[in-house]
Protein backbone atom coordinates (compact mmCIF):
# COMPACT_ATOMS: atom_id res chain seq x y z
CA UNK A 1 0.00 0.00 0.00
CA UNK A 2 1.45 3.42 -0.90
CA UNK A 3 2.58 5.70 1.88
CA UNK A 4 0.76 8.86 2.93
CA UNK A 5 2.87 11.17 0.76
CA UNK A 6 2.24 9.08 -2.36
CA UNK A 7 -1.50 8.84 -1.61
CA UNK A 8 -1.79 12.60 -1.16
CA UNK A 9 0.19 13.25 -4.35
CA UNK A 10 -2.05 10.87 -6.30
CA UNK A 11 -5.20 12.48 -4.93
CA UNK A 12 -3.86 15.95 -5.73
CA UNK A 13 -3.28 14.96 -9.36
CA UNK A 14 -6.82 13.60 -9.47
CA UNK A 15 -8.58 16.71 -8.09
CA UNK A 16 -6.36 19.32 -9.78
CA UNK A 17 -8.34 19.51 -13.07
CA UNK A 18 -11.56 20.26 -11.16
CA UNK A 19 -9.69 22.83 -9.07
CA UNK A 20 -8.42 24.57 -12.21
CA UNK A 21 -11.97 24.66 -13.59
CA UNK A 22 -13.23 26.14 -10.32
CA UNK A 23 -10.47 28.74 -10.32
CA UNK A 24 -11.42 29.79 -13.86
CA UNK A 25 -15.12 30.03 -12.96
CA UNK A 26 -14.33 32.28 -10.01
CA UNK A 27 -11.94 34.29 -12.16
CA UNK A 28 -14.71 34.98 -14.68
CA UNK A 29 -17.05 36.16 -11.90
CA UNK A 30 -15.01 38.26 -9.43
CA UNK A 31 -16.65 39.91 -6.45
CA UNK A 32 -15.05 42.56 -4.25
CA UNK A 33 -15.07 42.80 -0.46
CA UNK A 34 -18.37 42.07 1.28
CA UNK A 35 -20.18 41.24 -1.98
CA UNK A 36 -18.87 37.67 -2.42
CA UNK A 37 -22.26 35.91 -2.39
CA UNK A 38 -21.92 34.03 -5.68
CA UNK A 39 -18.40 33.01 -4.70
CA UNK A 40 -19.67 31.72 -1.36
CA UNK A 41 -22.47 29.78 -3.06
CA UNK A 42 -20.05 28.15 -5.52
CA UNK A 43 -17.71 27.10 -2.69
CA UNK A 44 -20.57 25.66 -0.64
CA UNK A 45 -21.93 23.83 -3.69
CA UNK A 46 -18.53 22.25 -4.41
CA UNK A 47 -18.07 21.14 -0.80
CA UNK A 48 -21.56 19.63 -0.54
CA UNK A 49 -20.90 17.53 -3.64
CA UNK A 50 -18.27 15.71 -1.60
CA UNK A 51 -20.35 15.06 1.49
CA UNK A 52 -19.22 18.08 3.51
CA UNK A 53 -21.48 20.42 5.46
CA UNK A 54 -20.38 24.06 5.04
CA UNK A 55 -21.63 26.69 7.47
CA UNK A 56 -22.32 29.91 5.56
CA UNK A 57 -22.03 33.12 7.58
CA UNK A 58 -25.30 34.82 8.53
CA UNK A 59 -24.94 37.52 5.87
CA UNK A 60 -24.33 34.92 3.13
CA UNK A 61 -20.73 36.00 2.60
CA UNK A 62 -17.95 33.57 3.48
CA UNK A 63 -18.19 30.18 5.18
CA UNK A 64 -16.54 27.59 7.40
CA UNK A 65 -16.37 23.84 6.98
CA UNK A 66 -14.71 21.09 9.03
CA UNK A 67 -13.36 17.79 7.76
CA UNK A 68 -13.00 15.10 10.42
CA UNK A 69 -13.85 15.45 14.10
CA UNK A 70 -12.34 15.61 17.54
CA UNK A 71 -9.06 17.14 18.68
CA UNK A 72 -6.73 18.57 17.68
CA UNK A 73 -8.24 21.02 15.20
CA UNK A 74 -5.98 22.73 12.68
CA UNK A 75 -7.07 25.28 10.08
CA UNK A 76 -6.58 26.51 6.55
CA UNK A 77 -7.58 30.04 5.51
CA UNK A 78 -8.54 30.95 1.93
CA UNK A 79 -9.44 34.56 1.09
CA UNK A 80 -12.17 34.93 -1.53
CA UNK A 81 -12.43 38.57 -2.66
CA UNK A 82 -11.28 40.24 -5.88
CA UNK A 83 -10.02 43.76 -6.61
CA UNK A 84 -11.52 46.83 -8.36
CA UNK A 85 -9.11 46.48 -11.31
CA UNK A 86 -10.10 46.14 -14.96
CA UNK A 87 -8.55 42.98 -16.40
CA UNK A 88 -6.32 43.28 -19.46
CA UNK A 89 -4.98 39.73 -19.81
CA UNK A 90 -7.05 38.58 -22.77
CA UNK A 91 -7.20 35.09 -21.23
CA UNK A 92 -10.16 32.92 -22.32
CA UNK A 93 -11.27 32.84 -18.65
CA UNK A 94 -10.79 36.60 -18.13
CA UNK A 95 -13.17 38.55 -15.91
CA UNK A 96 -16.67 39.09 -17.27
CA UNK A 97 -17.31 41.88 -14.77
CA UNK A 98 -16.17 45.28 -15.99
CA UNK A 99 -13.74 46.91 -13.59
CA UNK A 100 -13.21 43.88 -11.35
CA UNK A 101 -10.67 41.04 -11.45
CA UNK A 102 -8.86 38.46 -9.34
CA UNK A 103 -5.54 40.28 -9.57
CA UNK A 104 -4.14 38.78 -6.37
CA UNK A 105 -4.75 35.06 -6.81
CA UNK A 106 -7.55 34.61 -4.31
CA UNK A 107 -9.43 32.54 -6.89
CA UNK A 108 -6.53 30.07 -6.79
CA UNK A 109 -6.50 30.10 -2.98
CA UNK A 110 -10.17 29.08 -2.97
CA UNK A 111 -9.73 26.33 -5.56
CA UNK A 112 -6.75 24.93 -3.66
CA UNK A 113 -8.66 24.95 -0.36
CA UNK A 114 -11.60 23.08 -1.88
CA UNK A 115 -9.16 20.59 -3.41
CA UNK A 116 -7.47 20.01 -0.04
CA UNK A 117 -10.85 19.52 1.66
CA UNK A 118 -11.77 16.91 -0.97
CA UNK A 119 -8.55 14.98 -0.37
CA UNK A 120 -8.93 14.98 3.39
CA UNK A 121 -12.56 13.89 3.12
CA UNK A 122 -11.55 11.07 0.76
CA UNK A 123 -8.76 9.88 3.04
CA UNK A 124 -11.08 9.72 6.05
CA UNK A 125 -10.23 8.67 9.60
CA UNK A 126 -8.23 11.82 10.34
CA UNK A 127 -6.47 12.10 13.72
CA UNK A 128 -8.53 15.20 14.50
CA UNK A 129 -10.26 17.84 12.37
CA UNK A 130 -9.32 20.44 9.79
CA UNK A 131 -11.33 23.67 9.68
CA UNK A 132 -11.38 25.61 6.43
CA UNK A 133 -12.05 29.36 6.71
CA UNK A 134 -13.24 30.87 3.43
CA UNK A 135 -12.76 34.51 4.36
CA UNK A 136 -14.25 37.56 2.64
CA UNK A 137 -12.73 41.02 2.34
CA UNK A 138 -9.00 40.44 2.71
CA UNK A 139 -8.41 43.54 0.58
CA UNK A 140 -10.63 45.80 2.71
CA UNK A 141 -10.05 47.93 5.80
CA UNK A 142 -11.36 46.94 8.31
CA UNK A 143 -10.70 43.46 7.02
CA UNK A 144 -12.58 40.21 6.82
CA UNK A 145 -10.05 38.47 9.05
CA UNK A 146 -10.70 40.96 11.84
CA UNK A 147 -14.44 40.24 11.50
CA UNK A 148 -13.95 36.46 11.59
CA UNK A 149 -11.68 36.77 14.62
CA UNK A 150 -14.38 38.79 16.40
CA UNK A 151 -16.86 36.02 15.51
CA UNK A 152 -14.55 33.36 16.95
CA UNK A 153 -13.97 31.48 13.71
CA UNK A 154 -10.44 30.59 14.87
CA UNK A 155 -11.36 29.34 18.33
CA UNK A 156 -9.93 25.94 19.36
CA UNK A 157 -7.38 25.85 16.52
CA UNK A 158 -3.95 24.55 17.45
CA UNK A 159 -2.41 25.79 14.16
CA UNK A 160 -3.45 27.73 11.08
CA UNK A 161 -2.01 27.82 7.58
CA UNK A 162 -2.61 29.96 4.47
CA UNK A 163 -1.10 30.58 1.06
CA UNK A 164 -0.40 33.74 -0.85
CA UNK A 165 0.52 33.34 -4.51
CA UNK A 166 3.89 34.78 -5.47
CA UNK A 167 4.73 35.37 -9.16
CA UNK A 168 8.38 36.02 -8.28
CA UNK A 169 8.70 32.31 -7.40
CA UNK A 170 8.29 29.67 -10.15
CA UNK A 171 5.48 27.14 -9.98
CA UNK A 172 6.64 24.00 -8.22
CA UNK A 173 8.23 25.94 -5.36
CA UNK A 174 7.16 27.52 -2.09
CA UNK A 175 8.77 30.35 -0.12
CA UNK A 176 9.06 29.98 3.66
CA UNK A 177 10.15 32.34 6.42
CA UNK A 178 10.09 32.16 10.21
CA UNK A 179 9.02 35.39 11.90
CA UNK A 180 7.55 38.43 10.14
CA UNK A 181 6.84 37.75 6.46
CA UNK A 182 4.66 40.80 5.67
CA UNK A 183 4.48 44.38 6.91
CA UNK A 184 1.78 46.48 8.50
CA UNK A 185 -0.15 48.76 6.16
CA UNK A 186 -2.47 51.67 6.98
CA UNK A 187 -4.46 54.00 4.74
CA UNK A 188 -4.18 57.76 5.06
CA UNK A 189 -6.52 60.41 3.69
CA UNK A 190 -5.67 64.08 4.27
CA UNK A 191 -8.01 67.02 3.54
CA UNK A 192 -6.28 70.39 3.34
CA UNK A 193 -8.52 73.47 3.43
CA UNK A 194 -8.08 77.20 2.90
CA UNK A 195 -9.99 80.26 1.66
CA UNK A 196 -9.00 79.85 -2.01
CA UNK A 197 -8.17 82.75 -4.29
CA UNK A 198 -6.49 83.99 -7.45
CA UNK A 199 -3.13 82.56 -8.51
CA UNK A 200 -1.87 86.12 -9.07
CA UNK A 201 -2.18 86.84 -5.33
CA UNK A 202 -1.06 83.75 -3.36
CA UNK A 203 0.05 86.05 -0.53
CA UNK A 204 -3.61 86.80 0.23
CA UNK A 205 -4.69 83.21 0.70
CA UNK A 206 -3.31 79.72 1.40
CA UNK A 207 -1.70 78.07 -1.60
CA UNK A 208 -3.04 74.56 -1.00
CA UNK A 209 -1.37 72.97 -4.02
CA UNK A 210 1.96 74.06 -2.61
CA UNK A 211 1.00 72.83 0.86
CA UNK A 212 -0.03 69.45 -0.57
CA UNK A 213 3.32 69.19 -2.36
CA UNK A 214 5.10 69.96 0.92
CA UNK A 215 3.17 67.24 2.74
CA UNK A 216 3.90 64.67 0.02
CA UNK A 217 7.64 65.43 -0.05
CA UNK A 218 8.38 66.50 3.53
CA UNK A 219 6.30 64.05 5.56
CA UNK A 220 8.17 60.86 4.51
CA UNK A 221 11.53 62.58 5.12
CA UNK A 222 10.47 63.82 8.55
CA UNK A 223 9.28 60.37 9.60
CA UNK A 224 12.39 58.67 8.25
CA UNK A 225 14.53 61.07 10.29
CA UNK A 226 12.42 60.52 13.40
CA UNK A 227 12.34 56.73 13.14
CA UNK A 228 15.76 56.07 11.65
CA UNK A 229 16.60 54.53 8.31
CA UNK A 230 16.60 50.98 9.67
CA UNK A 231 12.89 51.13 10.59
CA UNK A 232 11.82 50.39 6.98
CA UNK A 233 8.93 52.83 6.62
CA UNK A 234 7.38 53.23 3.17
CA UNK A 235 5.00 56.21 3.13
CA UNK A 236 3.79 56.66 -0.44
CA UNK A 237 0.92 58.75 -1.78
CA UNK A 238 -1.15 57.43 -4.66
CA UNK A 239 -3.67 60.24 -5.12
CA UNK A 240 -3.76 64.05 -5.06
CA UNK A 241 -6.94 65.86 -6.07
CA UNK A 242 -7.83 69.53 -5.96
CA UNK A 243 -8.64 72.53 -8.05
CA UNK A 244 -10.33 72.92 -11.41
CA UNK A 245 -8.75 75.93 -13.08
CA UNK A 246 -5.17 76.94 -13.84
CA UNK A 247 -5.65 80.46 -12.45
CA UNK A 248 -7.58 79.61 -9.25
CA UNK A 249 -6.10 78.47 -5.95
CA UNK A 250 -8.49 75.80 -4.62
CA UNK A 251 -10.09 75.80 -1.20
CA UNK A 252 -9.77 72.02 -0.85
CA UNK A 253 -7.03 69.56 -1.77
CA UNK A 254 -7.15 65.87 -0.86
CA UNK A 255 -4.20 63.48 -0.56
CA UNK A 256 -4.42 59.70 -0.11
CA UNK A 257 -1.72 57.10 0.43
CA UNK A 258 -0.46 54.19 2.47
CA UNK A 259 2.02 53.83 5.30
CA UNK A 260 3.81 50.48 5.40
CA UNK A 261 6.21 49.41 8.12
CA UNK A 262 7.89 46.15 9.12
CA UNK A 263 7.97 46.72 12.87
CA UNK A 264 4.91 46.29 15.10
CA UNK A 265 6.48 48.76 17.55
CA UNK A 266 6.73 51.46 14.88
CA UNK A 267 3.27 50.60 13.53
CA UNK A 268 1.75 51.41 16.90
CA UNK A 269 3.43 54.84 16.93
CA UNK A 270 2.53 55.85 13.38
CA UNK A 271 -0.94 57.43 13.78
CA UNK A 272 0.27 59.93 16.38
CA UNK A 273 3.50 60.70 14.53
CA UNK A 274 1.77 61.29 11.21
CA UNK A 275 -0.93 63.45 12.78
CA UNK A 276 1.71 65.56 14.52
CA UNK A 277 3.89 66.15 11.46
CA UNK A 278 1.03 66.78 9.03
CA UNK A 279 -0.36 69.39 11.43
CA UNK A 280 3.08 71.04 11.71
CA UNK A 281 3.64 71.20 7.93
CA UNK A 282 0.15 72.44 7.10
CA UNK A 283 0.00 74.78 10.09
CA UNK A 284 3.18 76.57 9.02
CA UNK A 285 1.40 77.66 5.83
CA UNK A 286 -1.96 78.33 7.48
CA UNK A 287 -3.87 75.40 6.00
CA UNK A 288 -6.59 73.53 7.83
CA UNK A 289 -6.14 69.76 8.19
CA UNK A 290 -8.52 66.84 8.54
CA UNK A 291 -6.69 63.50 8.80
CA UNK A 292 -8.55 60.20 8.31
CA UNK A 293 -6.17 57.46 9.47
CA UNK A 294 -7.42 53.91 8.91
CA UNK A 295 -5.54 51.13 10.66
CA UNK A 296 -4.87 48.08 8.53
CA UNK A 297 -3.26 44.87 9.74
CA UNK A 298 -0.08 44.18 11.74
CA UNK A 299 2.71 42.11 10.16
CA UNK A 300 2.11 38.38 9.72
CA UNK A 301 4.44 36.65 12.18
CA UNK A 302 5.09 33.02 11.17
CA UNK A 303 5.48 30.45 13.93
CA UNK A 304 8.75 28.48 13.71
CA UNK A 305 7.26 25.11 14.64
CA UNK A 306 4.45 25.41 12.09
CA UNK A 307 6.91 26.49 9.40
CA UNK A 308 9.11 23.46 10.15
CA UNK A 309 6.17 21.06 9.69
CA UNK A 310 5.28 22.72 6.39
CA UNK A 311 8.94 22.71 5.31
CA UNK A 312 9.15 18.96 5.81
CA UNK A 313 5.86 18.33 3.98
CA UNK A 314 6.83 20.62 1.10
CA UNK A 315 10.20 18.92 0.78
CA UNK A 316 8.50 15.52 0.59
CA UNK A 317 6.21 16.77 -2.17
CA UNK A 318 8.45 19.15 -4.15
CA UNK A 319 11.97 18.04 -3.29
CA UNK A 320 14.59 20.17 -1.58
CA UNK A 321 14.89 22.50 -4.59
CA UNK A 322 11.18 23.30 -4.31
CA UNK A 323 11.57 24.92 -0.89
CA UNK A 324 13.29 28.28 -0.67
CA UNK A 325 13.66 31.19 1.74
CA UNK A 326 11.59 34.29 1.11
CA UNK A 327 12.11 37.84 2.42
CA UNK A 328 9.78 39.96 4.49
CA UNK A 329 7.51 41.85 2.11
CA UNK A 330 6.37 45.45 2.45
CA UNK A 331 2.92 44.23 1.42
CA UNK A 332 0.30 43.49 4.06
CA UNK A 333 -1.98 40.52 4.76
CA UNK A 334 -4.89 40.46 7.19
CA UNK A 335 -4.08 36.81 8.01
CA UNK A 336 -2.03 38.42 10.78
CA UNK A 337 -5.17 38.95 12.90
CA UNK A 338 -5.65 35.19 13.25
CA UNK A 339 -2.01 34.73 14.27
CA UNK A 340 -2.46 37.10 17.21
CA UNK A 341 -4.15 34.11 18.92
CA UNK A 342 -3.14 30.99 16.94
CA UNK A 343 0.33 29.79 15.92
CA UNK A 344 0.41 29.66 12.15
CA UNK A 345 2.14 30.41 8.90
CA UNK A 346 1.63 32.27 5.65
CA UNK A 347 3.39 30.45 2.81
CA UNK A 348 4.40 31.97 -0.52
CA UNK A 349 3.11 29.70 -3.29
CA UNK A 350 5.14 29.99 -6.47
CA UNK A 351 2.96 30.78 -9.49
CA UNK A 352 5.49 32.58 -11.70
CA UNK A 353 5.42 32.19 -15.48
CA UNK A 354 8.54 32.73 -17.56
CA UNK A 355 6.41 33.96 -20.45
CA UNK A 356 4.46 36.42 -18.31
CA UNK A 357 6.58 38.18 -15.64
CA UNK A 358 4.10 40.45 -13.88
CA UNK A 359 3.32 41.31 -10.26
CA UNK A 360 0.06 40.92 -8.34
CA UNK A 361 -2.44 43.81 -8.39
CA UNK A 362 -1.63 44.34 -12.07
CA UNK A 363 -4.39 44.35 -14.72
CA UNK A 364 -2.31 41.81 -16.66
CA UNK A 365 -1.66 39.46 -13.71
CA UNK A 366 -2.13 35.76 -14.36
CA UNK A 367 -0.63 32.66 -12.82
CA UNK A 368 0.78 29.28 -13.79
CA UNK A 369 -2.11 26.95 -13.03
CA UNK A 370 0.29 24.04 -12.47
CA UNK A 371 0.79 25.65 -9.06
CA UNK A 372 -2.75 24.65 -8.06
CA UNK A 373 -1.86 20.95 -7.93
CA UNK A 374 1.33 21.74 -6.00
CA UNK A 375 -0.62 23.89 -3.54
CA UNK A 376 -3.19 21.15 -2.96
CA UNK A 377 -0.56 18.47 -2.41
CA UNK A 378 1.65 20.49 -0.06
CA UNK A 379 -1.35 21.90 1.76
CA UNK A 380 -3.02 18.55 2.38
CA UNK A 381 0.16 16.86 3.58
CA UNK A 382 1.07 19.85 5.79
CA UNK A 383 -2.33 19.81 7.49
CA UNK A 384 -2.10 16.06 8.09
CA UNK A 385 1.37 16.49 9.59
CA UNK A 386 0.10 19.35 11.78
CA UNK A 387 -2.63 17.04 13.10
CA UNK A 388 0.04 14.50 14.02
CA UNK A 389 2.26 17.06 15.75
CA UNK A 390 2.30 16.80 19.55
CA UNK A 391 0.54 19.78 21.11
Amino acid sequence: MPGLTERVATEARSVAPDAVRMRRDLHRHPEIAWTERRTTYRIAEALKQHGLEPQVRSDGIGLLVEVGSGDPIVGFRADIDALPIHEETGAPYRSQVDGLMHACGHDAHVAIAVGIARILAALGDLPGAVRFLFQPAEEDIPSGAARLVAEGAHHDLSALFAYHVDPSIPAGSVGLKVGPITSAADKIHIRLTGPGGHTSRPDRTVDLINVAARVVTDLPDRLATKLGANRHLALVFGRIAGGGAANAIPSLVEISGTARVRSVEVWRQLPDLIEQHVAEIAGFYGAGVDLDYRRGSPPVNNDGRVIEVIRQAATEMLGSTGVRPTPQSMGSEDFSWFLEDVPGALVRLGVGRDDHPVDVHSPTFDLDEAAIEHGIAVGALSLLRLLERPR
